[in-house]
């Protein structure tokens, strides 16, 4: 009896405990906006750049070579180091040269003693020949006797400068200022004009860079400046910078110098020059940097960060978030690029908020939570 009970009793606690398991589940909350950053679209005045592959060069190379043949007997400078003007650099063996010098010397003081007889006859037989005491024939001979020994001294004096000269030259200085390099020739090395440049003295301050633009840019360049008083006040404004292998932009701004007087044939390029302050001599001769310069200058144009533009198929898009924070998906047509902005030339009006973070959450017709974008932060965030 009490066993029928207590299976009654179960019976019925059993659906009082399935009760709760059985009520109907609360309605799960909707997740709120995601968020995004934004911009505000505004026109702005955008200074374009235009780079080239540039490559430096000293101001002034002076290639040192030797005037005359001998053998290299000193090298009297330190290789890499700064030259003074007048710096004596090699010295070559001089005694042949001296040798030849005194010789020539000993030819001048013959000549010249010769010259003084030959006056002396002529001086002599002036008032004999009006005597009658000698023949006019040998007042003549004894005349261009005295011509012909002033024509022998005077080559003789030019000789003696002449080994002058080349005793002189056989002490190769250095006629500028600037950085000597490497020496190409040895001590003992027979050297002369034919064996090529011994070293090469450049200045540094400032240095050239050389770079080369297409025949079209030029032209392009030509027909927006077609006066030429124009052209001149621009070339004197345009600002050359450097971008160096590191990625560093060089501290210092350099100005045009000149363009070259032809169009290469071969590539259908022109060579242009800039000049590039180098105080300290950090830029050397052979270095490659990038040379860019702002050409030219787009006013009340809408530009976006590159981070906010998305491509697909070559098509460019734009995620737009209008007054009611809804998106939508907006193809455009971009233009140039300058630093980490993007020109956009169609597709966008002034005043519109642009999706530049959070793209990825954006769908079309979604409601997005926007907070002004922080290029910093996004910085931060990527890093």
């Amino acid at each position: 009896m009490k066993i029928r009970n207590t299976i009654r009793l179960i019976s019925l606690l059993v659906p009082l405990l399935a009760l709760p398991a059985c009520s109907p589940k609360k309605q799960a909350a909707s997740p709120p906006p995601p968020e995004v950053e934004v911009v505000a679209v505004q026109p702005t005045d955008v200074p374009l750049y235009q780079e080239w592959i540039g490559t430096l060069d000293g101001f002034v190379n002076a290639q040192i070579r030797a005037q005359v043949t001998g053998y290299l007997m000193t090298q009297d400078y330190k290789e890499g180091a700064q030259a003074k003007k007048g710096d004596l650099l090699f010295q070559i063996d001089p005694r042949p040269f001296q040798a030849a010098l005194d010789q020539a010397n000993g030819q001048l003081a013959q000549a010249e003693a010769q010259l003084d007889k030959a006056e002396l006859d002529v001086e002599r037989y002036t008032p004999l020949a009006k005597q009658k005491a000698i023949s006019q024939e040998e007042l003549v001979d004894a005349e261009h006797s005295g011509m012909v020994a002033k024509a022998t001294v005077a080559s003789a004096k030019a000789t003696v400068e002449t080994a002058a000269l080349n005793l002189e030259f056989t002490k190769i200085a250095s006629p500028i200022d600037g950085i000597a390099g490497m020496a190409r020739a040895q001590i003992g090395d027979l050297v002369g004009p034919a064996s090529g440049e011994l070293t090469t003295v450049s200045t540094f301050d400032p240095i050239k860079v050389y770079f080369t633009v297409t025949e079209s840019y030029y032209m392009d360049y030509m027909n927006r400046y077609a006066d030429e008083a124009k052209r001149a006040e621009y070339d004197r404004g345009l600002e050359l910078e450097l971008v160096m292998g590191d990625g560093t932009v060089y501290p210092h701004k350099g100005k045009f110098y000149f363009a070259d007087r032809q169009v290469d044939v071969r590539t259908g390029a022109l060579r242009v020059a800039g000049l590039i302050p180098n105080p300290g001599r950090v830029l050397r001769p052979g270095q490659f940097a990038r040379v860019r310069a702002i050409t030219r200058t787009r006013n009340g144009v809408l530009s976006v960060p590159q981070r906010a533009v998305m491509e697909l198929q070559g098509n460019y898009q734009l995620a737009v978030v209008d007054a009611e924070n809804k998106v939508s998906i907006r193809p455009v047509k971009v233009g140039d690029r300058f630093g980490n902005m993007w020109i956009i030339e169609d597709g966008l009006k002034a005043g519109e908020q642009v999706i530049v973070e959070g793209t990825q959450k954006a769908r079309q017709g979604t409601v997005v939570a926007p907070k002004p974008y922080a290029p910093a932060a996004a910085l931060a965030k990527k890093d």
